[in-house]
C-alpha cells in the first residue's frame, strides 16, 4: 500500500505539476478559440526523454491580451510559412533571428521559440532537487532567451545571411501565391461544404489583397502586411488539412495554368498590335507642326526662303551628314544635339532629305531656327529625276499591287507572325535612300548617316579621321552572344541565302555609319545593292526593311567602330546599361517607343527632351508639350 501511495505521488509531481506550471503561467487571461487549442496542445507534449518547443509569450502587465508578434500557430508541417519568417531554412530548432526584429521594429512582443532541454530522468532531479520544478519554471518565466543555449551559432550565421539576401520582393511574392491558392482551395468540394472555412478564407482573400494593393516590392507594402500574411497562412492550413484529395488540386492548378497562359497569348498579341499601331499613328501635335510651318513658309518672299553659305554644300574637306526624314522635330533635334557638341559647328554641314508634303515645313523650321553656324540643306525627294522605278528596283517594288496589299489589307493582318514588318514606313523611298548616297552627294568622300531617332552627346568629327581599312561602311557591330546575327534577319532555309553567307556572322546597326562614298564608287555597292533586290522580289529571301539588304551589300565590306560610338536599344530595351548611355557619343532610339510618343519609356526622354525648345512659338500653337 505505501509502494501505491508512493508511486501516486511520484506521478502527480512528473505529470501534474508541469502542467499546473505551465497553466499557471497563462492563467491571468481568458484566451481566445484559437489559443485554447494551443494550451490544450501542450498538455500532449512528453517530458520524459524528449525535447520539445514551447512559444513563450512575455508576461503582460496589463490583464488585456496584446496580439502576438510571433507565430501563435506553429505548426512543423507548415513548410511553406517558414520559408518567410526562416527565410526558407527547413531546420529543428528555429529562432526569431535579431535580422527579422530589425526588419519589424513595430512588433513590440515578438515570441521566441526556444529549446527546452528536459532531464532524462526528472523523478531522480525531483528527488535531488526538492524545489527543481519551481526553479525550472521560474528559469522559463525570466529568461527566455537564455534557453536557447544549445542552439548552432553557425544556425545564426546562416539566418542571417540567408535574410540579408532575400529578395526584395519575397513577401510580395509571397501573398500573391497565397491568394492563388486560397483562390483554388475555394474551387474545390471539400471546402465549399465546410462554410466556416469558406467564409474565412474569402475573408483572408479580402484582406490580403487590400494588403497587398499595387505593391512590387517589400518596402511597398503597409505595416500590417505581416500580419495579414500569418492570418492567411493558418487559414489556408486549415484548408489544407480538410482537403486531402491531391488529384483534384492537380487539376485545379493545371486548369488555371492552362488559362492564364492562354490569356498571356492573347493580351501579348494585342499589346503587339497596339504599340504598333500608336507607332505608326502620328500625334496631334506633330500633325499639326508641319502644316502650321508650311502656312508660314509660303508666305515669305523668295528671297527669305533661302539658307545661307550653300557653297559649303560640296566641300569634301568639311563633315557632311545625311538625313532623310519626313518628321520635323526629331530632324531638329539630331541637328540641334550634333551642334551642341560640335567643336568647330562651322565645319559642319547637314543634307536633310524629305518628302513633298514635309519639304516647305522642313525647310520654315530650319528657317525660323537656324542651327547656329553650322549650314542646312534641305531638298525634296521629288527632286532626284534620276531615282524612278526603271533604275530602283525597291521603288518598283514598293509600288506593286502585291505590297500595297500585303500593307493595307486589314484582313490578312491577324495571319503575319511578325507584325512590325507591316509598318508602312518600309512603302516610303526615304528608308532606302541610304543605298544612294553616292548618287546624292557626287563630289562628296565620306558622309555620316543619321536617323531621325537618335541623339548626338559628343562630338562626333573623329568619324571622319578613322581608317576603314579598304571597307565601305563603318558601324557599330550588334551581336550577343545568340542574337542580332544574320540568321535573325535573313532566311537561310533559301539557298542562296545559305550558300553566300554565315548564319553566325555579327550584325551591326543602321543609325550612325560613316560611309566612304570614295569606296563606295570603286567597289560598284549600288548594283549589289540592285542585284539582290531583284532577287528578293517575293521577299522570300527577307522581309522587308533596309537592315536586311544592308547586311547583305555591305557584307564583308563593314569595319566595326566601338561600341562607345552608337548605343542601342532605347525605343524598346528599358534595361540598357546605364553607364553606356552616358558615355555614348550617339544614342539611338530604336523601336516603336519614341521619344516623342507618349509611349515612350520616361527615363530616356530627357535625353531627346533637352534638345527641344518648348518655348517656340510653333510648338505652343500646336500644344507640344514635354
Amino acid at each position: 500500500m505505501k509502494v501505491r501511495h508512493l508511486v501516486l505521488g511520484l506521478l502527480s509531481v512528473t505529470v501534474i505539476a508541469p502542467i499546473f506550471l505551465y497553466t499557471d503561467r497563462v492563467a491571468t487571461f481568458n484566451p481566445s478559440s484559437s489559443t485554447r487549442d494551443f494550451l490544450d496542445d501542450v498538455a500532449t507534449f512528453t517530458l520524459l526523454g524528449d525535447t520539445r518547443r514551447l512559444n513563450v509569450l512575455p508576461q503582460e502587465t496589463s490583464t488585456a491580451i496584446k496580439e502576438p508578434a510571433g507565430i501563435v500557430y506553429s505548426d512543423p508541417s507548415n513548410n511553406s510559412f517558414r520559408k518567410v519568417t526562416e527565410t526558407r531554412e527547413h531546420k529543428s530548432t528555429r529562432v526569431l533571428s535579431a535580422t527579422d526584429e530589425e526588419r519589424h521594429p513595430q512588433l513590440h512582443n515578438p515570441i521566441r521559440q526556444v529549446t527546452i532541454p528536459a532531464p532524462a530522468n526528472l523523478t531522480t532531479l525531483l528527488d535531488s532537487h526538492p524545489n527543481a520544478s519551481h526553479r525550472w519554471g521560474t528559469k522559463l518565466e525570466q529568461q527566455p532567451t537564455q534557453l536557447a543555449g544549445n542552439i548552432d551559432q553557425k544556425e545564426h550565421s546562416d539566418n542571417k545571411s540567408s535574410t540579408l539576401t532575400e529578395p526584395l520582393d519575397a513577401q510580395v511574392r509571397h501573398l500573391k501565391d497565397q491568394l492563388i491558392r486560397a483562390k483554388v482551395y475555394l474551387s474545390l468540394p471539400a471546402i465549399k461544404s465546410n462554410p466556416h472555412v469558406t467564409r474565412e478564407l474569402r475573408l483572408r482573400i479580402k484582406e490580403v489583397s487590400r494588403a497587398l494593393g499595387d505593391a512590387t516590392k517589400d518596402s511597398d507594402l503597409p505595416k500590417n502586411a505581416f500580419d495579414k500574411l500569418k492570418a492567411m497562412e493558418q487559414s489556408l492550413e486549415k484548408g489544407k488539412q480538410i482537403q486531402d484529395d491531391c488529384a483534384a488540386v492537380v487539376k485545379k492548378l493545371r486548369a488555371m495554368l492552362h488559362s492564364t497562359e492562354e490569356q498571356l497569348r492573347v493580351h501579348k498579341k494585342q499589346t503587339m498590335f497596339l504599340t504598333q499601331l500608336t507607332a505608326k499613328t502620328l500625334p496631334k501635335g506633330l500633325h499639326c507642326l508641319p502644316l502650321r510651318l508650311t502656312t508660314e513658309y509660303y508666305a515669305l518672299n523668295s528671297s527669305q526662303q533661302n539658307f545661307l553659305n550653300q557653297e559649303k554644300l560640296e566641300d569634301p574637306q568639311l563633315y557632311h551628314y545625311a538625313l532623310f526624314s519626313d518628321n520635323v522635330l526629331a530632324a531638329a533635334v539630331v541637328v540641334n544635339s550634333t551642334v551642341s557638341h560640335a567643336k568647330h559647328p562651322s565645319n559642319h554641314v547637314f543634307h536633310i532629305v524629305t518628302d513633298r508634303l514635309n519639304y516647305a515645313a522642313m525647310r520654315m523650321w530650319f528657317l525660323s531656327n537656324p542651327p547656329g553656324k553650322a549650314t542646312i540643306q534641305v531638298q525634296n525627294i521629288e527632286e532626284f529625276t534620276w531615282l524612278n522605278s526603271s533604275y530602283s528596283p525597291v521603288l518598283k517594288q514598293l509600288g506593286s499591287p502585291s505590297m500595297i496589299d500585303y500593307y493595307f489589307r486589314a484582313h490578312r493582318a491577324n495571319s503575319d507572325s511578325n507584325l512590325k514588318f507591316r509598318n508602312p514606313k518600309y512603302l516610303s523611298i526615304l528608308n532606302h535612300l541610304r543605298f544612294y548616297l553616292p548618287e546624292i552627294f557626287p563630289k562628296l568622300n565620306k558622309v555620316l548617316f543619321l536617323d531621325d531617332d537618335i541623339v548626338v552627346r559628343k562630338d562626333v568629327s573623329g568619324l571622319w579621321s578613322l581608317d576603314l581599312k579598304g571597307n565601305v561602311n563603318g558601324a557599330v557591330e550588334t551581336c550577343g552572344e545568340s542574337f542580332h546575327r544574320f540568321d535573325r534577319y535573313l532566311n537561310f532555309s533559301n539557298p542562296l541565302i545559305s550558300k553566300n553567307f554565315d548564319p553566325h556572322a555579327c550584325g551591326w546597326a543602321y543609325g550612325m555609319n560613316i560611309f566612304d562614298l570614295e569606296e563606295w564608287r570603286r567597289q560598284n555597292i549600288t548594283d549589289v545593292y540592285h542585284r539582290w533586290q531583284k532577287l528578293n522580289h517575293d521577299r522570300q529571301l527577307w522581309k522587308l526593311g533596309t537592315l536586311p539588304p544592308g547586311l547583305i551589300t555591305f557584307w564583308k565590306r563593314t569595319y566595326p567602330l566601338d561600341r562607345s560610338w552608337h548605343v542601342l536599344g532605347l525605343g524598346y530595351n528599358p534595361n540598357v546599361n546605364q553607364r553606356e548611355v552616358e558615355r555614348a557619343a550617339v544614342i539611338h532610339y530604336n523601336g516603336n517607343l519614341k521619344p516623342w510618343l507618349e509611349i515612350g519609356i520616361p527615363k530616356y526622354k530627357n535625353y531627346w527632351a533637352k534638345y527641344v525648345d518648348y518655348d517656340n512659338m510653333y510648338l505652343r500653337e500646336c500644344n507640344i508639350n514635354p
